[in-house]
């Protein structure tokens, strides 16, 4: 942002007082525009040990698999969220069963909050953001094919609780190798200060 937007004045870096770090301030009306992370919500939708899985037909990574998910709106609980983004890419109408993971990735500005959901009624088709919708057994996941990091982080700790019979709550940070610049390199990111509370069965 370089203009106010209460005033229309361009914005100066400087630290407001009370505070310890830089902030784009208007030195005309003092209006401080604060930019702060963004939260992505989407499902995780299991049957029969099988989720479901969309090929974005978007930028970035048109062609590739993740998970339902986007951006909340303002005046959505992050599971109203979730469910909305799973109709609108994969027309899957779902209720939430519990959460999966909550994981941050503080140099992107962005947290996901990702929970577990079941079909609430059968079907499932491509919404305008995806070119294509499936489920998929645990053991066909399309692993060299999954758009973001944090995607395949989080399936990587949906198949372990698989695998060992015991969900877990997971949190944790996606910490990005600063030698490494390719941005969605999947050996590029990892998992740090990880939390991973257990559930009973």
């Amino acid at each position: 942002m370089r203009f106010c937007s209460q005033c229309g004045t361009e914005l100066v870096e400087r630290i407001p007082e009370g505070e310890d770090r830089l902030r784009s301030v208007c030195p005309a009306c003092h209006f401080v525009h604060y930019v702060n992370p963004k939260l992505v919500v989407g499902c995780l939708v299991e049957e029969q040990g099988q989720i479901l899985l969309c090929k974005r037909a978007i930028e970035p990574q048109r062609g590739l698999w993740t998970l339902p998910a986007g951006f909340l709106e303002i005046d959505e609980g992050t599971a109203e969220g979730a469910v909305r983004e799973t109709w609108e890419e994969a027309r899957a109408e779902v209720e939430v069963t519990g959460l999966h993971a909550h994981l941050d990735i503080p140099h992107i500005g962005q947290a996901y909050v990702l929970f577990h959901a079941r079909f609430r009624r059968p079907g499932y088709g491509a919404g305008p953001e995806s070119l294509e919708v499936e489920m998929v057994p645990l053991e066909a996941i399309p692993w060299e094919e999954i758009a973001f990091p944090v995607i395949r982080l989080s399936l990587e700790l949906y198949v372990e609780d698989r695998r060992r019979a015991q969900p877990h709550v997971h949190h944790g940070i996606v910490r990005k190798n600063a030698a490494l610049a390719t941005p969605y390199m999947h050996t590029s990111y990892a998992l740090d200060a990880h939390l991973a509370l257990p559930l009973r069965s």
